[in-house]
């Protein structure tokens, strides 16, 4: 138990020094202040995916190198490690200002790609504010039609569709959730806008259902100067609706509201 004891001593104690040692080598060339052997390191901690370490030392030394051949190497595996670290953001700003710094570079391709695929990362849940998936989306679009030919292009146009995916369940979510408050009206404007923006959604049968829905109920809890008007707004859209999907499951529900909406119109008579 005794001797036992030692050795995992001695194990933590090794370590111990291991680290350290690890660590004073990379103090040592980071305050080294050789613009040479901390551009050599960097490039070593880069190939060895320390990219914490890579971007510390690149960042030193990049004033440096400005206007030699390396620079461009540099300063577009510096933008890579933001990428690597999950700082998208940074990420995206590197790899734009790399394109206009070196606009003939045969990297500014993938560094075109690469500021476009940053903010698609930061594409959040549909539910939040798609600001960065619009910018994706738009840098992504610029990106296809720059580089028509580019083996990059397919998956650009995979990256798109789902934003766009994203972007139209938002305007979904957001149609449900003024139907479920009851205001029926700004309901019927978000679908229609989904509608408008996303005319080739694969939803739209449901959504004209949800727009007769609204457009019922916001007749039925009208002041009685505005219900004969929206009844007749409620009437057109069935109507619509019919001649455009006789088949729909959706056919006797439709009707219903028909019969319906012809009964309270009858009143106004």
């Amino acid at each position: 138990m005794k001797t036992r004891t030692i050795l995992l001593g001695l194990s933590v104690l090794l370590s111990t020094l291991i680290f350290s040692g690890c660590k004073g080598e990379f103090e040592k060339i980071r305050t080294s202040g050789d613009a040479e052997r901390l551009y050599t390191a960097a490039m070593d901690y880069y190939e060895d995916e320390e990219y914490q370490k890579a971007q510390t030392l690149l960042e030193l030394i990049i004033s440096s190198y400005r206007g030699k051949k390396e620079a461009e190497e540099i300063y577009y595996k510096y933008s890579f490690t933001f990428y690597y670290l999950g700082n998208y953001t940074s990420a995206s700003s590197y790899f734009k200002n790399f394109t206009q710094t070196y606009g003939n570079s045969p990297l500014k391709q993938e560094a075109d790609f690469m500021s476009a695929y940053s903010n698609y990362q930061l594409s959040p849940n549909f539910r939040l504010d798609q600001t960065n998936s619009l910018q994706a989306i738009s840098e992504l679009q610029l990106f296809i039609n720059t580089y028509p030919d580019s083996e990059r292009v397919p998956q650009c146009n995979e990256l798109i569709e789902r934003m766009r995916d994203k972007l139209e369940e938002k305007v979904l979510d957001e149609g449900r959730l003024y139907f479920n408050m009851r205001r029926y009206n700004s309901a019927i404007q978000s679908y229609e806008n989904l509608l408008k923006d996303f005319p080739e959604t694969e939803n739209a049968m449901n959504i004209r259902v949800m727009i007769i829905r609204s457009a019922f109920l916001l007749a039925e809890n009208s002041i009685y100067e505005k219900r004969k008007e929206r009844l007749e707004d409620a009437q057109k859209r069935v109507d619509e609706f019919l001649r455009k999907y006789p088949k729909s499951t959706y056919v006797k529900e439709v009707t219903n509201f028909k019969e319906e909406i012809i009964k309270k119109l009858n009143l106004f008579q």
